[in-house]
């Protein structure tokens, strides 16, 4: 469907690795992208051999979110439907039952930030950073990050992230239980192939279900949390608000 995202192999075949690999736009990620990637999170899902997904960003950032120009031309417009293939990708992610790795280098931007929340471990490279930028944008959160972030961090740093859209490192990242692991600088490989491995190396259905059972409390309420974000963000995609922010946008960076 696009070049942007590999879909690989690997150990046997029982490693399903997902990469985005756009590193010439930061690996914004764009609809095909996210088409791919639902499927490829879906289709690993329906593979009794695949024992993890991994996801990573090729280059120097894990992904700088939204490609804007892309995503604009895509909004649905009043009327249509608005069940867009982002959200297709949010719900494979919250569904899925395989666990998920993902290994993050330079800007974790928007959707690179609450993509995370889904994945089981996350390794956070030192130097990096995260930014959920919605209401800088004329948006509302996404993924579930308004009830899962709170339930992690506490209300008021959810607020700090997620109302003044701040950004935040890689340790502050772990602290408030978004990363698992932080690596230092230059060794993000190395501790992400050891962590695989370590998974790899355990009983494939003690894994499994000790994956169901870390989410099965809480799935039902995070995919209706979704729904409720989603109809705000659809309401948002048509806003004034988010048209000034957009334009702005776009502005500063020709500026730039």
């Amino acid at each position: 469907m696009t070049d942007h995202i590999q879909v690989d192999r690997a150990h046997d075949g029982t490693v399903v690795q997902i990469t985005m690999a756009r590193p010439e736009a930061r690996n914004a990620i764009t609809v095909a992208m996210y088409e791919a990637m639902a499927a490829a999170v879906e289709d690993a899902g329906k593979d009794d051999k695949v024992r993890l997904i991994t996801i990573r960003g090729e280059g120097v950032d894990f992904t700088a979110g939204n490609d804007l120009m892309d995503f604009m031309q895509a909004m649905p417009q009043p009327g249509e439907d608005t069940d867009i293939p982002v959200w297709r990708f949010l719900r494979a992610m919250a569904n899925n039952e395989v666990p998920v790795i993902a290994a993050v280098q330079g800007n974790a931007i928007g959707i690179g930030t609450t993509m995370l929340f889904h994945c089981d471990l996350v390794i956070a490279e030192e130097g990096c950073r995260f930014k959920m930028p919605f209401t800088e944008l004329g948006l509302v959160p996404e993924a579930a990050s308004s009830m899962i972030m709170p339930a992690l961090s506490g209300r008021r740093k959810a607020a700090r992230y997620l109302l003044l859209s701040d950004s935040f490192d890689a340790h502050e990242a772990e602290a408030i239980g978004l990363a698992s692991h932080v690596a230092p600088g230059g060794q993000l490989d190395a501790m992400f192939e050891k962590i695989v491995g370590k998974l790899l190396a355990k009983p494939v259905q003690s894994v499994r279900l000790t994956q169901k059972l870390l989410r099965k409390s809480d799935r039902e309420a995070v995919l209706a949390r979704m729904d409720l974000e989603n109809g705000h963000f659809a309401e948002r995609l048509t806003s004034d608000e988010l048209k000034q922010a957009i334009t702005d946008f776009f502005a500063a960076r020709a500026k730039a």
